[in-house]
Parts: structure tokens; C-alpha cells; sequence
């Protein structure tokens, strides 16, 4: 079945590891992590018990790199059976701090891809996480003026997003999302009735990750950023 784009008058973006690194610093973060508790566990263990402290307590602390730091000192106390030191608790606060100092690093393609939709369409940013974290990483990248509206989300959800098109006084049929994650930027889009574009990132979270028994399609991927010029210009 042939997309079309012709209605659309509204694109959205997501904004972590689809206008910039994000991931990757987890994937570091997390290596990180395991060289400091390696006294107490295996690599692979830790990895694991790392996540699964991550998914009980999302609800609570929510996405970023902050909910991830205190995932990790509780994870550090559980593997260590509470014999952690200070010293690795004060190594992990460090890992932390050291993410959130990360600089902006725009993935290939976004600034030319911008301003060229700038001048024909509304652009907006639909993304989650830590609102601080998210607001210093938009100032950094130098990308604000080119969105009308910037949404920071506890989640994205199918309600999430109609609640906020519906605020925003955007018509799904109107309305594009651009992301890297399936699970979080395409799939809920393509629910409501709105039109969406996956732009894979080379490292995928785990929780982020869909079954194919959870894709229906009914969108469009792309390798670049910069292939979504070809039908929207």
C-alpha cells in the first residue's frame, strides 16, 4: 500500500537518537557501571539486574539519565548485598554527571533536513525523559528555532499523543512523526490515524524493542534522516 503525504502539515520529531546521540552513553554508562561492581557479579548479571531494577522502578522515577542513576545505586547495593562502598556509590554519581555533561552530538543530516521542512511545514518535537536534561540538550543543539513546540513526556502512548494533538489543535491526518523507536515514535501514531517514519538508530534499548508480532506497518522506514526530503519536498 502506497503512503501519501499530501495532507500533512504538521512533522514531529523525536529527539534522542533521532536528532542526537542518546543511547550510545547509556551503552557506555552501563559498561561503566559493571567494571565498578565487577567484585561482586559478572558483567552479564549485572547488566541484567541493571535493567530489571530500571523497569520496577520507571513508573516511579520515569525516563533519563537521573531515574538511571538511582537505578543503578540501588542496583549497586542489591549485587553488593549492601556492602557497597562510598567510594563506587560517589563513582557512580559520577558516571552520571558525566552524561548529562555529554555534548549535543546532532546525528547526520538533521540541521539540513530542518530548515529545509521549516520553510514548508510546522515542526514540533514530541520526546521524553528528564525535562531538565531534555531542555539543556535543546538549548545545546542549537536546533530551537526551528520548532514551534517542544513536549516533554512522561510517556508515548497512543492517549499521550492524541491528548496532545488534540491540545495542540492538530488533526492526526495532518500529523507526521519522526523517530527511532518502533515502540514509542511509530506504532502509537499509526494507531490514531496519524502518518509516522522510523529512522533507525544503531543501538535500540531493550525496552524499546518490539516483537514483530506487534508490527502491523503502515509506515515508511528510511536509512537517513535525509530521505525523508524525497517525499515531503
Amino acid at each position: 500500500m502506497e503512503i501519501k503525504y499530501d495532507n500533512i502539515k504538521v512533522v514531529g520529531f523525536d529527539a534522542d537518537d533521532t536528532l542526537w546521540v542518546n543511547e550510545t552513553y547509556f551503552r557506555e554508562a552501563e559498561q561503566k557501571f559493571a567494571r565498578l561492581l565487577s567484585q561482586y557479579e559478572t558483567e552479564n548479571k549485572i547488566d541484567q539486574e541493571l535493567f530489571k531494577m530500571e523497569m520496577e522502578n520507571l513508573d516511579l522515577y520515569g525516563y533519563g539519565v537521573k531515574g538511571f542513576v538511582l537505578s543503578m545505586i540501588e542496583s549497586a547495593i542489591d549485587l553488593s548485598n549492601g556492602k557497597v562502598s562510598t567510594a563506587t556509590i560517589s563513582g557512580i554519581l559520577h558516571l552520571g554527571k558525566e552524561m548529562i555533561a555529554k555534548p549535543v552530538e546532532l546525528l547526520d543530516g538533521v540541521e539540513e533536513v530542518l530548515e529545509e521542512l521549516s520553510r514548508d511545514y510546522r515542526l514540533i518535537v514530541l520526546t521524553k525523559g528528564d525535562l531538565l536534561d531534555q531542555e539543556r540538550k535543546m538549548e545545546r543543539s542549537g536546533l530551537s528555532e526551528y520548532f514551534h513546540h517542544i513536549e516533554v513526556l512522561s510517556e508515548k502512548k497512543e492517549e499521550n499523543y492524541r491528548n496532545l494533538l488534540e491540545h495542540l489543535e492538530i488533526k492526526p491526518e495532518e500529523f507526521l512523526m519522526v523517530g527511532n523507536s518502533l515502540k514509542s515514535d511509530v506504532l502509537p501514531i499509526v494507531n490514531i490515524g496519524a502518518q509516522a517514519v522510523h529512522v533507525p538508530f544503531h543501538t535500540t534499548w531493550v525496552h524499546e524493542q518490539v516483537h514483530e508480532s506487534e508490527d502491523n506497518g503502515g509506515y515508511r522506514t528510511v536509512n537517513n534522516i535525509r530521505e525523508i526530503l524525497r517525499f515531503l519536498k
